[in-house]
């Protein structure tokens, strides 16, 4: 009983939002565009937290993995990645300038670097690392959150054995299926709120 206790304490800790509930709206400034997740109504949404100092995020850009995944269902759904790194913490972007900036030498392929620097969004969501996903349906509601993949480390070399916890729910969900992992524990550094 104490096991179970425990188990659904730390479940309530990793997920501070439920899968199947509406995704908090937000409207925030970034480069190339500022967003706002109603703009985006009717299609698939998937929110990346990023912060380019974190190791675990250098894993997936460094390698080209983050941007390929993002390239590949451009059109398909709207791709957001989101920054709340506050002033004086690793990551943090100063303004639209600087999010233009690391956007292009990123080569990110999202719609987006967006700017969350008091943390307000991430606060709702629930996100505690970098990389921290979500996807969300065109209804509204969140049907995927957490890691990236299946191995939590910051090698490089992990990516190609891991199964990519979001390319597997993009597939189901855009071929109608439900998505098969719903909720994973995200891995990474810290959200620097």
């Amino acid at each position: 009983m104490k096991s179970l206790l425990f188990s659904l304490i730390l479940t309530s800790q990793i997920y501070a939002i439920d899968n199947n509930t509406l995704a908090p709206e937000f409207n925030l400034n970034g480069a190339p565009t500022k967003a706002a997740l109603n703009d985006h109504k009717g299609k698939f949404v998937v929110l990346e937290w990023f912060n380019e100092g974190c190791p675990f995020v250098r894993k997936h850009y460094d390698a080209k993995n983050m941007q390929m995944l993002q390239k590949k269902y451009r059109g398909k759904v709207s791709w957001l990645t989101i920054n709340s790194s506050a002033p004086g913490k690793q990551g943090y972007l100063k303004n639209s300038d600087a999010a233009k900036e690391t956007y292009s030498k990123e080569q990110m392929q999202s719609i987006s670097l967006l700017l969350d620097s008091n943390g307000e969004i991430g606060q709702k969501y629930g996100a505690k690392t970098t990389p921290h996903m979500f996807i969300i349906d065109p209804k509204g509601s969140i049907v995927y959150q957490g890691a990236i993949d299946s191995v939590a480390s910051a090698n490089q070399a992990d990516i190609h054995g891991a199964t990519n916890y979001v390319d597997k729910a993009l597939g189901e969900v855009l071929a109608g299926k439900a998505v098969s992992v719903a909720k994973s524990k995200p891995y990474g550094c810290s959200v620097k709120y």
